[in-house]
């Protein structure tokens, strides 16, 4: 999956909370937000703000995603509300590699689709 793959798949299930997202959908739609919001900074300071207004439902679906495609419960995001611990908790989780065959979010053939 590539960067734009990745965007257009996140705005499309951005109420999708069920299922899986591979790691690389997870990273490129992440570093396409941080893109978007750094060079919006860099025109505006409200740019930001607008940024995040329309990409923290798709960014919250696809990190729901991403946990299920490791075999978690979408609610271990709430560990991110541990300061610093509950981050690098996360990014660890993050980072890990597909669940590979079928868990109770669907199957990993359906990733590459």
């Amino acid at each position: 999956m590539n960067i734009q793959q990745a965007v257009e798949t996140c705005f499309r299930k951005y109420v999708d909370f069920s299922g899986r997202a591979s790691r690389s959908e997870y990273w490129w739609f992440l570093l396409a937000y941080l893109i978007v919001a750094i060079v919006g900074r860099l025109i505006n300071q409200y740019i930001p703000i607008a940024v995040i207004l329309v990409v923290l439902l798709p960014l919250m679906a696809v990190t729901v995603r991403r946990l299920h495609d490791i075999g978690k419960s979408g609610w271990m995001i709430l560990i991110g509300l541990i300061p610093i611990i509950g981050m690098l908790v996360l990014i660890y989780l993050y980072v890990q590699p597909s669940q590979p065959g079928a868990n109770r979010w669907g199957s990993s053939d359906a990733l590459a689709s």
